[in-house]
């Protein structure tokens, strides 16, 4: 498995790489999906403001984007890719305050809408949501560090 991580336009990222990769590693392994390749890239509101401006058309930063290697005019081409999840730590810090947790949860919850996506989930209506839902709590708790010791209990999403 292997999880890769890069870090775009912070000097000093609010949180560690490391700890990003780990929660990463966690949710692929609950997902029994853990021979698949995922690239996450941390960065500022001005670096993932034209990621959503030149690929979605919305000229404005966002939280989180999404680019699956699964479907579309790229599947097949990298085979046990599952593709490159994308976090502003800028907004991510700023609605960790908004609802009172902390920047590792709020991180955490962005990376797993993120994979989620790229597994093809959206959340399109009410349906959608509440099973995109279910399963990003089910991925947040999957990608929790284990304490020495404890069993896994979690489920797969």
């Amino acid at each position: 498995m292997a999880v890769l991580i890069s870090v775009e336009g912070l000097s000093r990222p609010a949180m560690r790489a490391s700890d990003v990769r780990a929660r990463g590693e966690r949710m692929l392994q609950a997902m029994r999906l853990g021979d698949r390749e995922l690239s996450i890239l941390l960065c500022d509101d001005a670096t993932i403001h034209a990621l959503n401006r030149d690929y979605r058309h919305k000229d404005k930063p966002t939280d989180v984007l999404a680019f699956a290697m699964m479907e579309g005019e790229q599947s097949g081409h990298a085979p046990g890719v599952l593709g490159d999840v994308v976090i502003s730590l800028d907004t991510a810090a700023r609605q960790a305050r908004e609802h009172a947790r902390s920047l590792e949860a709020e991180v955490t919850t962005l990376l797993a809408h993120g994979v989620l996506h790229l597994l093809g989930l959206d959340h399109r209506d009410r349906t959608e949501e509440r099973r995109m839902t279910a399963r990003t709590d089910l991925l947040r708790a999957a990608a929790k560090p284990r304490r020495k010791g404890s069993r896994d209990r979690s489920g797969s999403p």
